[in-house]
């Protein structure tokens, strides 16, 4: 044959190589070949190749070889082959002579240290992805193997710190449902010298599943861990900054070994895992910690036995920020009641600074002179502009009075004014929206404090409800604030016969579904049937 000119270079060379004649009968194979393969020269040269490689028969290997051999065509190809050699191989065939020359070489160990980097980055970007512990959990199992193990289960410790098993993964389809059980009740069974709960406090272990199944009393977590039968189990623990927070179990069927490299991406695993854990329970507190601190800016409940009056706040889901969206309800001393509505620029504690603090100079404001909605913009941006406030914000303020005449007759005067903000919703007793066409959209607060304030006023029927919202009710991306409104109008006038919390809590499911993009701030007030009970009532 033409390569026995070269059979001393073949014979010295570390890549395996083979030739076939026509008929597929093995004529040639290098030591190199010989040590991979795990065959002797005198089983393979003679033999035909598909009898001594049953396995190539239906593989990608053997359809590619045919077509080499059809075609006259060189191919190359890399995969794996299975039981007994395990390995994966890179392959070249060569048409010569009739027959076919092979090339190839052991790549199992680049192929499994791509895997390992392709798994990390997979792991790294699912848990990036995600501020839920549970849905994180029970993603990343199905990442993991079986790169990493043939299967495994997640535990996390819970805000008690109690170790619940929320994720799990078997290689093999059939065999899922019993690790879902197991994970279901192996927890309970495990004593104090488990690898889970070892691991729990910080130890890595390395423990034979067998000696793992002596340490359980009997019943059904030892019966379904023997059923699976892995030769032995993994177990690391989840560390975020300082604490551990949970602990990751992966098993190894048949003759897989752990070696230093299995081990050290396992634990490189097990750290990304615990760092994310610990970002979502920090952004949890976090959020909770903004949440708790912007409704402290705000109004509580407000009564009042000739009108209803209820408050809403819903955090914009994206981030754990505090912002400047506020409300207020309160009485002046005429007796006539005020509701205000406002958004000072910026999502920051900058931000929540100044909304508390143009919240309570507009209270001290309107609470002192008794002034009308225009005055009382006017003043606060006088205010701003004397105390140096370093920022823009919009509001809308609204007046409820009433003449004596007025009370017996059933009627309510809204009187409003309105710094840039979006402009008051007035739904009749009948489910019909008022049209407010003469409202003006005023120049925002913090720009020009000599700016004039104008009014608009507006007579209410007992029953009538207003309501004063932020934009963050009505925004959403890529649709303007006019599709905004239009859906807040039919959504209003579908709800309009609903008690008044039950209308505020449908609007804001209903709009932005309790994950507003933007904060919302919404305040409404239904008047009441009255009776006549002085001079001036609101």
């Amino acid at each position: 044959m033409p390569w026995r000119a070269g059979e001393r270079v073949v014979e010295t060379m570390p890549v395996g190589f083979m030739s076939l004649d026509a008929d597929w009968r093995i004529t040639y194979v290098n030591p190199a070949a010989v040590q991979v393969l795990g065959q002797s020269r005198e089983q393979l040269v003679g033999a035909d190749y598909w009898t001594a490689f049953p396995a190539v028969g239906d593989s990608d290997f053997g359809r590619a070889y045919r077509t080499a051999m059809a075609t006259g065509e060189p191919v190359t190809i890399e995969g794996f082959y299975p039981q007994p050699l395990n390995r994966w191989f890179e392959v070249q065939a060569l048409p010569a002579d009739g027959g076919l020359l092979f090339y190839f070489a052991d790549v199992t160990d680049r192929r499994v240290a791509q895997d390992r980097l392709a798994m990390l980055a997979r792991v790294s970007a699912e848990l990036a992805g995600t501020l839920d512990v549970e849905t994180a959990a029970a993603r990343v199992p199905r990442l993991i193997v079986p790169v990493l193990g043939d299967w495994c289960v997640l535990t996390v410790l819970d805000v008690d710190g109690r170790p619940q098993d929320v994720g799990w993964w078997h290689v093999d389809p059939a065999r899922r449902a019993l690790v879902e059980r197991y994970a279901a009740v192996r927890l309970a069974s495990m004593p104090v010298t488990s690898p889970v709960v070892r691991a729990l406090l910080g130890e890595t272990v390395l423990a034979e599943a067998e000696d793992v199944a002596d340490l359980m009393p009997a019943g059904e977590a030892q019966d379904l861990l023997r059923l699976l039968g892995p030769h032995s189990g993994l177990t690391l623990p989840l560390r975020g900054r300082g604490r551990t927070l949970g602990a990751l179990t992966l098993y190894f069927d048949g003759e897989r070994a752990v070696g230093e490299p299995e081990l050290a991406t396992a634990q490189e695993v097990a750290d990304r895992i615990g760092l994310a854990l610990d970002n979502v329970r920090l952004f949890a507190q976090q959020r909770q910690l903004a949440e708790e601190l912007q409704r402290s800016l705000l109004t509580g409940a407000f009564t009042h036995d000739q009108a209803e009056v209820v408050v809403r706040y819903t955090p914009a889901a994206e981030a754990a920020r505090v912002g400047g969206d506020w409300y207020d309800a309160f009485r002046q001393p005429s007796g006539s009641t005020m509701l205000v509505i406002g958004d000072v620029v910026g999502h920051d504690t900058a931000a929540a600074a100044a909304m508390g603090q143009l919240r309570s100079l507009l209270r001290g404001i309107a609470t002192y002179s008794d002034a009308g909605p225009a005055e009382v913009l006017r003043g606060l941006d006088a205010s701003m502009a004397q105390l140096q406030v370093g920022t823009y914000a919009t509001a809308a303020v609204a007046r409820f009075e009433q003449t004596p005449d007025e009370l017996a007759r059933g009627l309510t005067r809204m009187r409003w004014s309105n710094a840039g903000h979006l402009p008051p919703l007035v739904i009749h007793p009948d489910g019909t929206l008022a049209a407010l066409a003469d409202w003006r959209g005023e120049l925002l607060l913090g720009v020009d404090p000599a700016a004039p304030r104008g009014e608009s006023v507006v007579t209410l029927d007992s029953g009538t409800t207003v309501l004063l919202f932020t934009d963050g009710l009505i925004e959403r991306r890529g649709d303007d604030l006019d599709g905004g409104m239009n859906r807040l109008r039919a959504a209003a006038m579908d709800l309009a016969g609903e008690p008044l919390d039950v209308l505020c809590d449908e609007l804001v499911e209903r709009l932005v579904h309790g994950q507003p993009e933007d904060d919302v701030a919404l305040v409404a007030i239904r008047l009441l049937p009255q009776l006549p009970a002085g001079p001036t009532a609101g």
